[in-house]
Parts: structure tokens; C-alpha cells; sequence
């Protein structure tokens, strides 16, 4: 072990004397904390303005005038997506989806407003983050310092002097490693500072940055064995090189842009005109309240009279309108529910195929990872439209109880005669999101944490193997 610790420190006295490589990591560095304020900031900023956007529509609400309930059924209401804290380290998909949803009667919308659609198509190919820093700019950095690692000494010839003075080739492999683990340590110190920072300054649960910081770190390790094992098996640091920018630009680049385009063609997702299309077909059989020869609503409304014991409308003790309209939006919403979660469940399987990329580019693995403890996945998203759904949903049925309770059936003959109070709009509209729990999304985390580990076991055997063989080249 003397001996491995040796080697480690005269590799990085090697590298102090390397401009490139000190210019190289003094760059990472710079780009991860520029990176990190500007994300942070630009976190802030945009959480502070939905919050204050849905403060304005909020109070716009509560301040409508008397009116009719149905009116303030289709008035409508909007509702904006908090950020998770450690969104400022990750972004993941939310660039691509939605922030802003539209709630009214009778319809269940999209959320509109994705960053993508309003920024330059260069957003597309990556923001500045920490999280891009590591996963697309960090290897790269330890590919030009470590590459040459083993290849070096044996251009040199230093290496069969190091076996002929009694170094064993697993303590010289072992002393390359932790040099060059030593410089993905201080490429990921930055990042673990503003995790700390981002944890500290919310109340992010701890356990999630952890996880995050444990899963870059396996990815640099992961790094460090290939480049390290790479070195070993070429015999000149040129071809080692050559070998690792192209073994970068598959498993960083290709692959993981590869992947989802192959995921989707595989499983494509209908287009939304052929969806509003198919939703108009269902909603066309399943009846129309407004038809009194309709099958199904002149069902309900002999079961409305049988189960208030009267023989007509005008008797009941309630707004037949009202319960009518009560009826009418519990089975539009079910049917606007079953195609949403269709729509997320083949979104779904198309993750499920671009994991299975994990298998050929580790990168696939992280990017879930840190996705998934950053609260920016497909899952957190499908969270969030949900429980806005959900919210849609009282939200109407309780202005068509209102209309049911409120206003007499006789006397509901226009919404601009039959007008209830302003007094009952405030508290009715609060939307409140609730983040998933830290156990929930460490689950979530876990699948990809393995398949992380595995690449890291699966390449500390390679190493093994290019260990040996270096020891039997040299002699």
C-alpha cells in the first residue's frame, strides 16, 4: 500500500507540473460554480414569479363579483408548478414540460409554457448546471489527465524498472487509480459545496442530496477505472486517448441522444389532435345532459325523483341544474383521467426502454438518478398534473353544489338574473402541491444507484484483467 500511495504522489506532482491539466481543472472548477450561482439564481427567480403569478390569480378570484356559479365554473382558474429546491443543480425534464395549467369546467388541459418553446433551440442540447458540468464535461477532463497514466511508463520504459525493483503491477495500478480518483475528488468537491449550500438554504430533505452526491461519485469512479484499465491495455498514450474520446462521445453523446429517439419510435405517442380527437368520440357517447331524451341522463334524473321521493324537477329540495351539472363533470373528468393516464403509462414504457440503454452507457443510469432525487422525472411531473386534476375537480363540483344549493330551479333561468355572493369564492380556488416524500423518491433512485454499481463492478474486473496483463507484457 506504501508503495501504491508512492506512485499516487509522484503522479500528482506530475500533474502539478502539467499546465494543461492544471488549466483543464481550474477551468471544471470555474464552470461548476458559475454554473451552480447561475442555476440557483435562475431557480429563484422563477420560483419567485410563479409564486407571485399565482398569488395575482388567486386574489383575481376571491375578488370576482357575485355571479352565477356556473359562470365561475368556466371563469376557470389558473395554477403554476413550484420547483423542487435541487431543481437549481438538475433541471431535468422541466426545460421540456409545462409550468402553467388552465382549470375550468368540463375540460381537463395541458400545461403550457415549457422553456424550450419559448428559448432557442439551444437549449436543447443542454443547460449550464452543475449536473451537465459532471456528467458531459468531467469525464472529458479525466480522460486528458489519466489517459497516459500507465501508457506513459511503458513508452518510457520506467514501468519494466518499477517490476524489476520489486513494484508489483497491482501496486502501480493502485497508485494511478487513486491519483486519478484524487482528481475527480477535487473536480466533485465543487459540486458537493453547493449541494450542501442548496441544502442548507431550503428545506430540501437531507437524504436526497446525499443520494445525488453518492451517485456522481460513483460516476467518476466509474471513469477513473476505465481510463485507468484503458491506459494499461495500450501501449502508446496517443491510442489510449483516441480509444477514450470515442468510448466519451458513444456512451455521453450518442447513446444517451440515441436512446429516446429510438424509445419513442418504438412506442409512439399519439399526436394531440388525434387524442382531442378520440376524446370527442367518448364524450359524444357518453350522452349529452342538455338532450331530455338522452338514455343516460334521463336515467339519472328518474333516480334524482326516486330517491327524493317527488315526480318532478320543480319539487326537489335542491337545483336539478346543479346536480345535473355535479353528474355530467364526474364522468367527463373520469374519461379526461383514463386518457391522461394512458398518455403517462406509455410515456412510462417509453422510459422503461431508454433504462434499458443504461446497459450500454452508465450515463443513462445517472441521468435518472439524479432526476429522480432532484424531483425534475416524468414521475414528479405526472405528480403534479395529478394533483392539479384532483384540485379541477372539487374545484367544479363544488361551484355546481353551490349552484344545486344555492338557486332554486325556478329561479335558474340565466346566469346574469341569478347571481349567489362573492363571499363564497374565497378558499375555494388555494392550490396547494405537495412534494413526494424522500422514501418515495429514493425508491426510485434505487434501480439506477445498481446499475451504476454494476458498471463500477464490471469495470474493476476489466481492471483486474488489464493488471495481469500488463504484469505478463512487460516481462
Amino acid at each position: 500500500m506504501s508503495a501504491a500511495l508512492h506512485i499516487a504522489r509522484e503522479e500528482w506532482r506530475l500533474l502539478r507540473r502539467d499546465r494543461v491539466a492544471v488549466l483543464g481543472l481550474a477551468l471544471l472548477l470555474l464552470l461548476t460554480a458559475v454554473a451552480t450561482f447561475t442555476a440557483w439564481e435562475q431557480r429563484r427567480t422563477t420560483d419567485a414569479e410563479r409564486a407571485r403569478h399565482q398569488a395575482q390569480v388567486d386574489h383575481e378570484f376571491e375578488t370576482q363579483p357575485d355571479r352565477h356559479p356556473h359562470r365561475m365554473v368556466h371563469y376557470g382558474h389558473f395554477v403554476f408548478r413550484p420547483l423542487n429546491p435541487l431543481a437549481a443543480f438538475d433541471p431535468g425534464i422541466d426545460a421540456y414540460t409545462g409550468h402553467t395549467l388552465f382549470l375550468e369546467g368540463h375540460r381537463q388541459n395541458s400545461a403550457n409554457f415549457g422553456d424550450v418553446r419559448q428559448s432557442s433551440l439551444l437549449l436543447r442540447f443542454g443547460q449550464l448546471t452543475p449536473a451537465f458540468v459532471l456528467q458531459v464535461l468531467a469525464p472529458l477532463l479525466l480522460i486528458f489527465v489519466g489517459h497516459a497514466a500507465l501508457a506513459r511508463e511503458r513508452e518510457s520504459g520506467t514501468l519494466r524498472v518499477l517490476l524489476a525493483q520489486g513494484v508489483r503491477p497491482r501496486q502501480i495500478v493502485a497508485g494511478k487509480l487513486l491519483a486519478l480518483c484524487g482528481v475527480a475528488a477535487a473536480a466533485l468537491l465543487p459540486a458537493l459545496l453547493a449541494l450542501l449550500w442548496i441544502g442548507a438554504a431550503t428545506p430540501a430533505p437531507a437524504s436526497l442530496p446525499v443520494a445525488m452526491a453518492a451517485g456522481y461519485g460513483v460516476w467518476l469512479l466509474i471513469w477513473a477505472a476505465g481510463i485507468v484499465g484503458v491506459s494499461a491495455w495500450f501501449g502508446r498514450g496517443r491510442d489510449a486517448l483516441v480509444a477514450l474520446l470515442a468510448l466519451w462521445a458513444v456512451s455521453v453523446v450518442l447513446v444517451p441522444r440515441l436512446a429516446p429517439e429510438i424509445a419513442a419510435s418504438a412506442l409512439a405517442l399519439p399526436t394531440r389532435f388525434e387524442t382531442d380527437i378520440a376524446v370527442a368520440r367518448d364524450l359524444a357517447a357518453l350522452g349529452d345532459s342538455h338532450d331530455p331524451d338522452d338514455p343516460y341522463f334521463a336515467g339519472f334524473k328518474k333516480k334524482v325523483l326516486a330517491q327524493y321521493g317527488v315526480s318532478r324537477v320543480e319539487d326537489l329540495p335542491v337545483n336539478y341544474k346543479g346536480l345535473l351539472g355535479m353528474e355530467g363533470e364526474r364522468l367527463t373528468s373520469a374519461l379526461f383521467q383514463r386518457y391522461a393516464d394512458a398518455g403517462f403509462e406509455r410515456q412510462a414504457a417509453q422510459l422503461r426502454r431508454v433504462d434499458g440503454f443504461a446497459l450500454l452507457s452508465p450515463v443513462v443510469a445517472l441521468r435518472r438518478l439524479s432526476m429522480a432525487a432532484a424531483g425534475t422525472d416524468l414521475e414528479n411531473y405526472r405528480r403534479f398534473v395529478e394533483q392539479a386534476e384532483r384540485h379541477r375537480y372539487r374545484l367544479v363540483q363544488e361551484l355546481n353544489r353551490l349552484q344545486a344549493e344555492k338557486l332554486s330551479f325556478a329561479g335558474d333561468r340565466s346566469s346574469r338574473d341569478s347571481r349567489i355572493s362573492h363571499a363564497h369564492w374565497h378558499g375555494v380556488a388555494d392550490f396547494r402541491y405537495e412534494a413526494a416524500p424522500p422514501v418515495e423518491a429514493l425508491r426510485r433512485v434505487a434501480p439506477a444507484a445498481g446499475v451504476l454499481l454494476l458498471w463500477l463492478a464490471m469495470l474493476a474486473g476489466l481492471l483486474g484483467l488489464a493488471t495481469r496483463r500488463l504484469g505478463r507484457v512487460t516481462r
